[in-house]
């Protein structure tokens, strides 16, 4: 696979070649990765796969005009190829005054910060399928679990860079590993099924194979025998694995192409109360192993841990180069790039911030609720912030978490549950987004 500075130098050697054909300006990003994955299912191995892939992507600039390119092929010739195609395309495109690359002065200088990305070590397919073993007989050794979908393990180790003809030119490596199970609890039509998981830089860092096949195992026989949730308004309180999807509606809402394009149903609350008082969510890309770290964002534009929310009030936009000249804004480090084409916008490591009650003080004083630790469909409005999902879950009855319940709706709208919604305390960095437990009051649930 290639190496961090070989993958920079093909990148900054076809940002060099499109100048020389004619581009006034480009910029070019290289993605190399491996990976590898074991199954298993009821202790005997299922599948292993293992993956190598290397892509460039060019786009160039001719004035106003850009077009964008891709190749596999990483051969001298294919590289002269594919900068003629690409300004060929670029004279023939449409005008976008917006277009362009990252104002200079707003890349990244110097080194890098360390953000320890990458593991030393890979582990042999022998190692991931004795943890994929180890976490299914975990979930299948709890009490109830009948039946199993399978345990897996995963390492890969990816490699970005990024060049452009105005002075930047960088690279950063990156190691993922994960670890999953899905187990089925009960016989015959009363089946339930869940699932664990986790996902860490280090292998070091996952979490014991034991602890997540027992989580998935417990959960999937705590949603035995669900019961039905009567309609009506009611307090609903999102488990963390389902509650980070609410800061994914906000990361959506301050996307800077969706105010551009004013499709927000946020497009007009910049400097004003969103969330409730005391609600804060940050945004790190400096986060030591964090699963979306990075030294510089998709256009090579400096990064730095922003305030979204604080005190409930939105702070900020997120901007790349073309939505910040079109809001006469500066960039804010949200650009990226996740192939060939032109930028898109999106966070870090974005969290919220916890709060000072625990989950069991935060459900106290709810005589009837639910706890959702399930949301099926996307039925969201982006333009209007109306919200109906399919959800499943345990009732809350006098302050406490009792049975489950399933085939239920829970709908509102995101400008009222952000306003009403508080958090615990219990925040944990598990995922890209984190949560702690969320609690909204006065949503509206449709029972089956």
């Amino acid at each position: 696979m290639l190496t961090t500075d070989t993958a920079r130098d093909r990148a900054a050697d076809i940002v060099s070649r499109a100048r020389a054909a004619g581009a006034d300006a480009a910029d070019a990003i290289v993605h190399a990765a491996a990976s590898i994955e074991v199954s298993v299912r009821l202790g005997a191995l299922e599948d292993v796969g293992r993956s190598e892939e290397e892509e460039l992507g060019l786009r160039v600039f001719v004035g106003h005009r850009s077009a964008s390119v891709s190749t596999s092929d990483l051969s001298s010739a294919a590289m002269d190829q594919l900068v003629e195609r690409a300004v060929a395309m670029a004279r023939e495109a449409p005008e976008d005054p917006w277009a362009g690359l990252a104002p200079e002065a707003r890349l990244m200088h110097g080194a890098p910060p360390d953000l320890d990305l990458a593991d030393r070590t890979d582990p042999s397919p022998a190692m991931l399928k004795e943890a994929a073993l180890a976490v299914e007989d975990a979930a299948r050794a709890v009490p109830g679990v009948t039946n199993s979908e399978g345990g897996g393990a995963s390492a890969a180790r990816g490699v970005i860079a990024l060049a452009t003809s105005h002075g930047f030119a960088g690279a950063y490596a990156t190691t993922s590993h994960g670890l999953s199970a899905s187990v089925l609890a009960g016989t015959g039509g009363g089946m339930e099924r869940d699932y664990a998981h986790h996902s860490a830089r280090h292998r070091a860092h996952l979490e014991s194979a034991e602890s997540i096949g027992r989580r998935a195992g417990e959960r999937a026989v705590a949603r035995l025998d669900p019961g039905r949730l009567a309609s009506g308004p009611m307090p609903v309180v999102f488990d963390p694995r389902v509650g980070a999807s609410l800061i994914g509606h906000l990361i959506g809402a301050i996307a800077g192409p969706a105010i551009t394009r004013g499709t927000s149903f946020l497009r007009d609350c910049l400097g004003t109360r969103v969330f409730a008082p005391g609600i804060a969510i940050r945004d790190d890309p400096h986060r030591p192993h964090g699963l979306r770290s990075r030294p510089f964002d998709g256009e090579g534009g400096a990064v730095s841990p922003v305030l979204l929310v604080d005190d409930g009030m939105l702070e900020t936009w997120l901007l790349d180069s073309a939505s910040a000249r079109q809001l006469g804004l500066e960039p804010t480090g949200h650009a990226t790039r996740g192939g060939p084409g032109a930028p898109g916008v999106g966070t870090s490591n974005a969290y919220m911030v916890p709060g000072a009650a625990s989950p069991a003080a935060l459900i106290a004083d709810i005589a009837h609720g639910v706890f959702v630790t399930e949301l099926i469909g996307q039925g969201v409005n982006g333009l209007t912030g109306d919200y109906s999902r399919g959800a499943a879950g345990f009732v809350i009855e006098n302050g406490e978490i009792a049975g489950p319940v399933a085939e239920f709706t829970i709908a509102g709208n995101l400008k009222d549950m952000f306003r009403s919604l508080t958090a615990a305390n219990d925040l944990e960095f598990r995922y890209a987004t984190n949560v702690p437990t969320l609690r909204v009051d006065g949503m509206t649930i449709a029972g089956g």
